[in-house]
């Protein structure tokens, strides 16, 4: 086998992180190269798992347990040495050593680093050295147990950010029965992602489901209550490494939270408090290290350090040509590109960057977002199609330029998202009926997300980029169940939302070949 330039030497690879990306690169890896020594370190002490679905947990529709990643057992099965709830402390890039917080020092040929991000929390008083009981974040599966357990005492919640995060936990506490109010300082929900439209629908689908919405609102202050001698104050977090608080402010661990304080004056109370105000890549051991660093680790397109080619980074910690890539699909094609590079299977791999596709997973909410979507009809160099229907939580709109979809947001009613994702994803010439790009079956035009008129190429999991023609073969070599082709193929394994295609896809085979000869 070729030793790639920069690859792992005598003493194989350690990977830094056991997250989203740093687990799918093990199991990549592993899958290319059953015997290069391989060491994965994870800071949380449990077996790697989908952070994409913990809206789900928040919300009842999974448990913990049914959004694992990998098998603990699957580590020893295939020889990896799995380090969980060991974090690494320090990286000696000159002598090529990582050190670990239990006191281990574990030599590298190639460094993978794949910290992703931390959630930020905003430097308010009320934070004193730490978070108050009552106010947490939501980033991880043991943040979503805190919430769990902190809900299950109180009926009043504060979300402070309307981003993504902000309104699927806001969504999952209000399907728990709890009063939600969403405090947001922007003029409209998930602002990055929609237009002004969309976020007054989404605020509107929203009130319809419990959650109230407070916009241009800023949150100057947590207000807190000292705890009683005694009393248990469980659910207070320190915020972690990237996080900000202000030292001297009331609150901090000897505290519980009562509700937040506008700039205005105004007191919303709440007895928990979700800070949901971004994140931030997780990026402190690399700048130690002394790598360069903008937002995220800065790499080239074989995701090497731009510092060092011994170094390699993916997932949110990285940053390829001035982005950083805070969705699933981006992190498990780096994933997959750094262990064909490093085992050498396909030299030419490359990393030059993904399109990123948004979509909500909160109950009772559909919303897929792409791409360019704040142009409007003043635009002369676009072309805007689209169509509100508040009232029935409905909002579509195409954005065009040059015959080519270049941004989308479809709110309440997702049925042409998957033709939309695969024009934008490959640029593709757009159909001279522009109404049914926004409407499936409108003039009689195909559906394209409908198994029989679906090309083989048309990509179905975009987190995991797997075609319709992947699934015909897996079914084909025996696959009769959805769960049977996501074991093969992976598909539906990210954020979910292509699970009916998939199941459609299969129950169409199975009716073809049912079918009688005709």
């Amino acid at each position: 086998m070729t030793q790639p330039s920069g690859s792992q030497g005598n003493e194989g690879i350690v990977v830094v992180g056991n997250g989203m990306a740093g687990s799918r690169f093990v199991t990549e890896m592993r899958e290319r190269d059953p015997r290069v020594p391989l060491t994965v370190f994870g800071a949380e002490p449990q077996q790697p798992y989908n952070r994409v679905l913990l809206s789900n947990v928040l919300a009842g529709a999974a448990r913990p347990d049914q959004i694992g990643l990998v098998d603990p057992a699957w580590y020893a099965a295939h020889d990896v040495d799995a380090r969980l709830g060991v974090e690494v402390t320090r990286i000696d890039r000159r002598a090529r050593l990582v050190y670990s917080g239990d006191g281990g020092v574990t030599p590298y040929g190639t460094l993978v680093i794949a910290t992703g991000s931390t959630a930020f929390v905003p430097p308010i008083p009320g934070t004193g050295d730490g978070l108050p009981a009552g106010a947490l974040v939501f980033r991880t599966l043991d943040d979503c147990r805190r919430i769990l357990e902190a809900a299950g005492t109180t009926g009043r919640a504060v979300v402070v950010g309307g981003g993504l995060l902000g309104i699927e936990a806001a969504r999952g506490l209000a399907g728990r029965g709890l009063a939600v109010t969403v405090v947001h300082l922007a003029g409209h929900l998930m602002e990055r992602q929609l237009d002004p439209g969309a976020g007054r629908v989404l605020a509107r689908t929203l009130a319809r489901l419990g959650v109230h919405t407070r916009l241009e609102a800023q949150v100057s202050a947590l207000r807190t209550e000292p705890v009683p001698q005694g009393d248990d104050v469980g659910g207070a977090r320190t915020p972690s490494q990237g996080q900000a608080a202000r030292s001297g402010a009331d609150g901090g661990p000897g505290a519980r939270v009562t509700g937040v304080e506008l700039a205005t004056g105004e007191f919303l109370p709440g007895d928990l408090v979700i800070l949901a105000c971004g994140v931030r890549p997780d990026v402190a051991l690399a700048r130690e290290a002394g790598l360069a660093v903008d937002r995220g680790i800065v790499v080239d397109e074989m995701l090497r350090s731009v510092t060092d080619p011994s170094v390699r980074a993916i997932g949110e910690c990285s940053q390829y040509g001035g982005t950083v890539y805070g969705l699933v699909a981006p992190a498990w094609e780096q994933a997959a590109v750094l262990a064909d590079l490093l085992a050498g299977t396909d030299e030419a791999a490359r990393f030059t960057g993904a399109r990123q596709i948004t979509r909500l997973k909160a109950a009772s909410v559909e919303l897929a977002a792409m791409g360019e979507t704040q142009h409007g009809d003043e635009d002369p160099e676009v072309e805007v199609v689209q169509f509100a229907d508040p009232a029935r939580g409905t909002y579509k709109k195409v954005v065009i330029k040059d015959d080519r979809l270049i941004g989308a947001i479809l709110l309440g009613e997702t049925g042409t998202a998957g033709m939309l994702t695969q024009l934008y994803d490959r640029a593709a010439p757009l159909p001279s009926d522009r109404l049914s790009l926004l409407f499936p079956g409108v003039n009689g035009a195909a559906v394209s997300d409908s198994p029989v008129r679906m090309p083989d190429a048309a990509t179905v999991c975009h987190c995991n980029n797997v075609s319709k023609g992947q699934i015909r073969a897996c079914w084909e070599q025996g696959a009769r169940t959805a769960e049977e082709v996501a074991a093969r193929t992976r598909a539906s394994t990210g954020c979910g939302s292509c699970r009916d295609a998939v199941e459609g896809i299969v129950c169409w085979l199975d009716e073809q070949e049912a079918a009688p000869a005709g």
